[in-house]
């Protein structure tokens, strides 16, 4: 499968992200390979619902489906998350914030102000 041009496939990554369901599929998938039937066990809805958003992981790209015999397994594409890593990566060139600094600063200003005014 050809996947498409990177801007589009954040889009296509994030959206099939954005469902929990989906994303429980993925942590069963970080396991082990499963059986469309085994994945949608644990799930209260229909194989055709399941089926449908195991296709929008493989559009994404998150998985792979292989048909063996009758059945069809997906598993995990360890490239799959890879271009949305490295694209977040990219906001990580950013010093983290010090919550705590940050609290005991405005403890400090808004006690001067406090002094200032009294």
């Amino acid at each position: 499968m050809t996947l498409p041009p990177m801007p589009d496939r954040l889009d296509l990554i994030f959206g099939a992200l954005a469902d929990p369901t989906r994303r429980r599929v993925l942590s069963m998938l970080l396991e082990d390979d499963m059986a469309v039937s085994d994945v949608a066990a644990p799930f209260a809805m229909s194989l055709a619902a399941i089926s449908k958003h195991l296709a929008v992981l493989a559009a994404a790209g998150l998985i792979l489906q292989e048909r063996r015999g009758r059945i069809t397994w997906c598993k995990l594409d360890p490239q799959g998350m890879r271009a949305a890593s490295v694209w977040m990566q990219g906001f990580g060139q950013f010093d983290p914030v010090d919550l705590d600094h940050f609290e005991r600063f405005l403890e400090t200003e808004l006690r001067e102000d406090d002094d200032q005014d009294a």
